[in-house]
């Protein structure tokens, strides 16, 4: 009875390995099954903030490790890059965006805005950083996961409005997905149970508020590496 040997080719594997593959066949009675080497995991670009860059967290407790950890229990081949940096407005996110792109980036999550609204930035400006930086990543044929915040009351309800409005409509008008907010996993019934998930400043999460931003978010990835 022939045997079934499973052989893993890389693209390396060819002509100097071709002998010795039809002196296996020859010398025994075998029928060869290859099971083909996937390429290279795609390479996510995780650009934003300290909500992503995981501003008061131990190594491996920000956004970025945790997302790919979760990615690779649930078996989804990634590479996620962590582009956040601590601070950064969406004027910041823009001026660094080139460098933050490699030729080896397949994806983007644009996680910005945040600080924007921290400092009560005109809107106006957000929305066109931000559709500066959709419309660049369209160019390099980039697919991209936009994750909005929702805007405080603090500075009057146009203000919100103007706000709040800024992430559907370039979601829409880019085509992209779209994440309404990178708070929502942490649920908003009970102030006082999200106030545990936060760090002492009230504004960013602790690894526990991390981990189930992570699995409102991890799907939406999933989405992203779909397409």
């Amino acid at each position: 009875m022939p045997y079934t040997l499973r052989l893993a080719l890389s693209p390396a594997y060819g002509a100097r390995h071709a002998l010795g593959k039809a002196f296996i066949t020859l010398m025994f009675p075998i029928s060869v099954a290859v099971t083909p080497v996937w390429a290279e995991a795609p390479e996510v670009v995780a650009l934003g903030d300290s909500l992503t860059a995981g501003y008061g967290l131990a190594e491996g407790e920000g956004f970025v490790p945790q997302l790919q950890a979760w990615l690779d229990a649930q078996g989804t081949p990634a590479k996620v890059v962590n582009a956040g940096v601590s601070g950064d407005t969406s004027a910041g996110g823009l001026s660094r965006l080139d460098w933050s792109l490699t030729p080896e980036t397949d994806a983007l999550i644009v996680t910005l805005g945040g600080n924007d609204m921290l400092r009560g930035l005109d809107p106006a400006m957000t929305r066109a950083n931000l559709d500066q930086i959709l419309s660049k990543a369209g160019e390099r044929g980039l697919k991209v996961l936009l994750i909005g915040l929702p805007g405080p009351a603090n500075f009057g309800p146009d203000w919100k409005k103007q706000f709040d409005a800024i992430f559907p409509d370039l979601a829409a008008k880019h085509g992209v997905l779209l994440e309404p907010s990178f708070l929502a996993g942490l649920g908003a019934a009970d102030p006082a149970a999200v106030q545990a998930l936060m760090q002492a400043d009230h504004i960013h999460p602790n690894a526990e508020g991390v981990k189930r931003i992570v699995a409102q978010i991890g799907p939406r990835v999933q989405e992203l590496l779909a397409e």
